[in-house]
């Protein structure tokens, strides 16, 4: 029997064997998450929110037309540092799967080999020898029980969890850039609140100074102008250190120094306009929605595959392995007809003795596999908890903005008529001075109260998964790569 005829016959029985074995540990079923039929504090923020089909989140900030906000995510997700870490652990695991891959067909190598050798005098007479050799071998791992099936189900299942934590990621850093641009926002306009409240009451403090002198108030009224004016200058600088911390920060999110775009945001475009309302699905939508959700559920399906593969390796190991070749003593013999050589083993190898080690790894992969569905089902309700607190935190601000307007509005009559009577001598000056606090803090608490709002609808698109859109693919290995 020709050595042609042998190795094919050992692996056409191999691949029969192989036929008829199924691979070892659980079938993974993808995991369904049991979502309730809807939300809970929908009814009460039916003038926000609407529970119909989903919008398209995939650019969500698009919704607040505002172009700078634009603009500055886009760049985000093109230059983000925490998005580049997570693409290169993304071609980690498309490169683990192909080594996994690999481990179901045969290896093959060749080589060739030049030998001279001199033999002592006493034993071989000082005679020199050449010899030459040429061929190739190859081996091959029998996957009997599956073990390399499960790891490269297991590599893909990691290839897929790679991909949804790039999508999470990118989810997280568009809803992070645009809360610190509110931020930026907010700071300045709180700013230019404190700004013209400073501006006037150096105006107040002035006429005070004035009537003082005229005789008409005592210089105790001058002295309480001067201190309200004091405590509104010492809120600036707290403002303006706030203001450059956002700066930084939304500069390094956009993967650039801190500093750096401060000349961008300087024009004040004010704080982005919010849609009237969204639609937001049910939580079984949400939950397709999140990539988040996604990248546990895959993660429980590697550790699955892996318990498989834990399982294969208490089993014995088949390999087939030859080589086929030609050796001679000079270089030109190995072109004769007497010069070919070949072999062909196969091996078994099975683990008898091991004092439990093979054992204690199948229970130790068993528990990882629970940890996952752990994580998985905490990761499930945590995104529905998300989505609960931004419903919460978006029709309370609404409110508290619409109450604090209506204060607003309120306080500065009230200031124009202390003003009016202090001039006319009806009343005291602390009453001005009273009204005066209040038009300022009740400002400076409505523009919070607008970004709060915002911020919380951003934090309710992050919420719903919105930033990544399912038709846009992940990079691919060729696209990673520098």
């Amino acid at each position: 029997m020709t050595l042609r005829h042998s190795v094919f016959k050992i692996a056409l029985l191999a691949s029969t064997g192989l036929a008829g074995c199924t691979a070892l540990g659980p079938d993974y079923q993808t995991a369904m998450p049991v979502a309730p039929a809807g939300w809970s504090r929908a009814p009460d923020s039916a003038a926000v929110v609407r529970v119909e089909a989903p919008d398209d989140l995939g650019r969500w900030w698009q919704r607040f037309e505002d172009p700078l906000l634009s603009e500055l995510v886009e760049q985000g997700l093109q230059a983000n540092l925490d998005l580049a870490s997570a693409q290169a652990r993304l071609r980690e695991a498309r490169a683990r799967r192909t080594v996994a891959a690999a481990g179901r067909f045969p290896e093959v190598g060749a080589s060739v080999t030049a030998r001279r050798t001199g033999a002592s005098e006493t034993l071989g007479g000082g005679n020199t020898r050449n010899a030459f050799a040429a061929g190739f071998d190859a081996s091959w791992e029998l996957d009997v029980f599956g073990g390399v099936r499960r790891s490269v189900e297991a590599a893909e299942a990691d290839v897929q969890t790679g991909e949804a934590n790039l999508q999470a990621a990118q989810v997280s850093l568009a809803a992070e850039v645009a809360l610190n641009y509110v931020d930026v926002r907010a700071y300045q306009l709180r700013l230019a609140i404190a700004r013209d409240n400073l501006a006037s009451q150096a105006q107040t403090l002035q006429l005070t100074d004035w009537r003082a002198q005229a005789g008409l108030v005592s210089r105790q009224d001058v002295e309480q102008a001067r201190t309200n004016l004091e405590q509104t200058r010492a809120q600036i600088p707290a403002l303006e250190s706030g203001l450059a911390a956002a700066e930084h920060r939304l500069a390094v999110l956009l993967g650039q120094a801190p500093g750096s775009l401060g000349a961008r945001l300087a024009a004040g475009a004010g704080l982005p306009q919010a849609p009237a309302s969204i639609a937001v699905g049910i939580p079984a939508d949400t939950l397709r929605q999140r990539p988040d959700v996604r990248a546990a559920e895959r993660a429980l399906a590697a550790e699955t595959a892996r318990l498989g593969v834990a399982e294969a390796a208490r089993y014995p190991d088949f390999r087939l392995s030859g080589s086929i070749g030609l050796e001679a003593l000079t270089f030109a013999g190995l072109g004769d007809g007497g010069a070919g050589t070949h072999s062909l083993l196969a091996a078994l190898a099975a683990p008898i003795f091991n004092a439990g080690r093979l054992r204690a790894q199948v229970e130790i992969q068993d528990a990882v596999r629970e940890r996952a569905q752990a994580v998985y089902e905490s990761t499930v309700l945590a995104a529905l908890e998300d989505v609960e607190n931004a419903l919460v935190a978006l029709v309370r601000s609404r409110e508290r903005e619409q109450a604090l307007a209506s204060g607003l509005d309120a306080a500065r009559n009230a200031a124009a008529l202390a003003r009016d009577r202090y001039s006319a001598g009806l009343i005291d000056f602390q009453a001005v001075l009273d009204t005066e606090r209040s038009v300022l803090s009740l400002q400076d608490s409505f523009a919070s109260t607008r970004a709060d709002g915002i911020a919380a609808l951003v934090r309710l698109y992050k919420a719903l998964g919105g930033g990544w859109s399912p038709a846009a693919p992940t990079p691919t290995l060729a696209q990673d790569t520098p």
